[in-house]
């Protein structure tokens, strides 16, 4: 071949207007070399190609680790294979293939779109559960230890007062078994004492048979007694009684043989000392009077009828004789204190300290599967880049294989098609109709198109939860913290327990009884004065509030997928200039058919849409509900929402807007498409006048790829 002839057609080839904006660009800032090189034929340079794409694959791919792979938990083994992977896909994809170099670059636009969304749920859920979810575990867990606190303060509050109030006596016991020596030794000095009063007490001195001798009467009665007490079982009050008895009768006795002997003392005195015979006897003849002496007998009568003893003389012996006894054991005192439990519920007995206990364990438990789900869910969102991946390859192939496939938009060549028919004289499309321009997309235009809106409603639609999620945690957070901030403000408790006692009992002689009163009673003279004052300030919550910071670093990644459903649209917009970077001639295809289909929808313009515009038609003159003509008529503001529409356009009714005269159809047009339907309406022609395909739209239209 001529070179000159290769050189000539290069410059036809230089010469060609660029068919895309990025052709322009690069052709205005890039050297001739390397435009020369963006745009080289299939077998040009394909060594410099290769390590080029090679170096280029395996830089991303090491970016591509470090973003997704190197974060995750597992063994530094697996994260070198993974890597090693990643760099020789990469490098042989991106050295070889033209489709791997385009699907990989779509990573970018797919990560605006519900793919990338995925990715940034993940942090958004993280974020929300480090920021006010955190924050309003750790307000609740404030308060179940509030719970905790309040009660245990109560029971050791109790348990000071219990110990207080009982102090004193305590203290008595204490003292009393401090002495408890001296006690012992005092109490067997008592019992020493009282041994002679008991040996006094139960002697038989004073009528014993020795002592009633030459006494009939007492020895008759000292048999009496011994034969009634051995047959029956007296109480000490009746033996003392008749003890005592027994003593005043052998005292009667004893004075009446007493004067007897006086008596005969007296006579045999008398004889002797008088000496005349019968003088004698009779002078001394007085002295046998000894029936005097049974006068005396009247004191026995005396005395058994006023018996000197008490009735309660042997009661209060047997008692005082118990206690010696009693005194004598060992001296001890033990303080018994039962501590009864009831049970807060019929049939459980579950102690305050369990229920605390085990509320805790409950919250750690939620807190631990939380914190689980959300690690399962980070490395799950990690591998969504598998999905965004396999959507790039999905677009590229349906690109390449599917010619309708997101062939929706006026490009560059697009226009330059027009205008070179324009110039050649024949139809062309531009400026579109308004009912055509809701079915393509300018890719130049700033706004949101219709065809993409509805796309982006639905996304914003799917945010709405996530959204709602936030904003549900930071108004409870928000609740939480002010119901338990004006808790710990108002809910301050003192507690104060005063006890103050002074005891004081006199025990007044100098007796046995009364020393021993005033060694045992005696202790109870106490005195004490004791002040307890606590308060539950440690046992308030404290609640935390976060500030806007923490809320705006939640509130981030919310806001972040709010902005990717609206720059998704832009974002989608990149990927047919990607594809059409790295296959132009497909891309020249693909704006000839979208260019000659849009001629053929042109030219039956009205027969395609005729369905759609009876459907809308049959709308609106089907009666509207009376509310909304209330509206209508009562709120001007909505007027502009309740107004007809255009059949073609859905554009709003204006004066300006055109309604068929045909009665029962009223279909509503504005001025332009009037002008596009040729100025007859399709809702009310006869089907007879237009063609067969007038019934339906066509079910092989472009459609917007999402």
């Amino acid at each position: 071949m001529d070179p000159r002839l290769h050189q000539n057609g290069a410059k036809g080839r230089r010469r060609r207007l660029p068919h895309t904006t990025v052709q322009k660009l690069l052709h205005w800032g890039l050297p001739a070399s390397c435009h020369r090189f963006l745009w080289r034929q299939p077998g040009e340079f394909p060594v410099t190609a290769f390590l080029l794409g090679a170096g280029t694959g395996g830089l991303l791919a090491i970016g591509l680790f470090q973003l997704l792979v190197n974060p995750m938990n597992i063994y530094e083994e697996q994260k070198v294979l993974t890597l090693y992977g990643l760099v020789g896909f990469g490098a042989v994809g991106w050295g070889t293939s033209p489709h791997i170099r385009c699907a990989s670059l779509l990573l970018v636009p797919k990560m605006l779109g519900k793919e990338g969304r995925l990715f940034v749920l993940g942090y958004a859920l993280a974020a929300i559960y480090e920021g006010p979810a955190a924050n309003l575990r750790h307000n609740l867990n404030e308060v179940v230890a509030s719970l905790g606190c309040t009660v245990e303060l109560q029971i050791n509050n109790t348990r000071a007062a219990w110990r207080v109030s009982t102090a004193p006596l305590r203290a008595v016991f204490k003292g009393l078994l401090g002495s408890k020596e001296s006690l012992r030794a005092e109490v067997q000095n008592i019992s020493s004492a009282f041994k002679d009063l008991d040996a006094q007490v139960s002697s038989e001195m004073g009528y014993t048979p020795e002592e009633a001798t030459g006494s009939e009467e007492t020895a008759q009665g000292l048999r009496t007694h011994r034969a009634v007490a051995s047959r029956y079982h007296l109480s000490t009050q009746k033996m003392y009684e008749m003890r005592t008895k027994l003593r005043c009768s052998n005292v009667v006795n004893q004075a009446i043989l007493s004067c007897r002997r006086w008596f005969d003392q007296k006579h045999e005195q008398c004889m002797q000392r008088i000496w005349v015979p019968l003088l004698r006897h009779l002078l001394c003849l007085p002295m046998k009077f000894k029936f005097f002496c049974s006068i005396a007998k009247a004191m026995g009568v005396w005395c058994r009828s006023r018996i000197p003893v008490e009735g309660n003389f042997g009661q209060t012996y047997d008692s005082l004789n118990q206690s010696i006894h009693d005194l004598e054991g060992e001296f001890s005192a033990t303080i018994d204190l039962k501590e009864e439990k009831q049970a807060a519920l019929v049939g459980v007995n579950i102690s305050w300290r369990h229920v605390s206990s085990e509320l805790r364990d409950y919250v750690r438990s939620q807190e631990a599967q939380l914190e689980w789900g959300l690690g399962l869910l980070q490395v799950l969102l990690s591998c969504t880049f598998l999905l965004v991946l396999r959507a790039s390859f999905s677009y590229v192939d349906s690109y390449n294989g599917d010619i309708r496939f997101d062939n929706i938009y006026i490009s560059t060549y697009f226009c330059q098609i027009d205008e070179r028919r324009k110039k050649l004289g024949r139809r062309t499309l531009l400026p579109l109709r308004k009912a055509e321009k809701k079915t393509v997309i300018f890719p130049y235009e700033p706004t949101i198109q219709a065809t993409e809106m509805r796309n982006v409603v639905r996304e914003l639609l799917e945010t709405l939860p996530i959204l709602l999620l936030f904003l549900v945690l930071c108004g409870l957070d928000w609740a939480l913290y002010s119901i338990f901030d004006t808790i710990r403000h108002h809910s301050f408790l003192e507690y104060s327990f005063r006890s103050s006692h002074k005891l004081e009992v006199k025990v007044g002689g100098d007796s046995m009884l009364a020393w021993l009163l005033r060694k045992t009673i005696g202790a109870l003279n106490t005195s004490s004065e004791t002040v307890v004052e606590s308060n539950n300030m440690p046992c308030l919550p404290q609640p935390v509030c976060l500030d806007a910071t923490a809320y705006l670093r939640a509130a981030l990644p919310s806001a972040l997928l709010v902005g990717l459903c609206l720059l998704q649209a832009f974002g989608y917009r990149l990927r047919r200039v990607i594809a059409t970077f790295y296959f132009p001639k497909r891309e020249k295809k693909r704006t000839l058919f979208f260019y000659n289909d849009l001629l053929r929808k042109r030219a039956a313009f009205t027969q395609l849409r005729r369905a759609a515009i009876v459907r809308q038609a049959r709308q609106q003159r089907a009666p509207r509900h009376r509310l909304v003509d209330l509206l209508h008529r009562g709120c001007p503001v909505l007027r502009p929402w309740l107004r007809r529409r255009c059949v073609v356009c859905q554009a709003p009714e204006t004066p300006e807007s055109y309604v068929c005269p045909t009665p029962d159809c009223e279909a509503v047009y504005c001025r332009p498409c009037w002008d596009d339907v040729r100025q007859r309406c399709p809702a009310c022609t006869p089907r007879e006048e237009l063609s067969s395909s007038a019934y339906s739209d066509s079910d092989h239209d472009a459609a917007y790829a999402e």
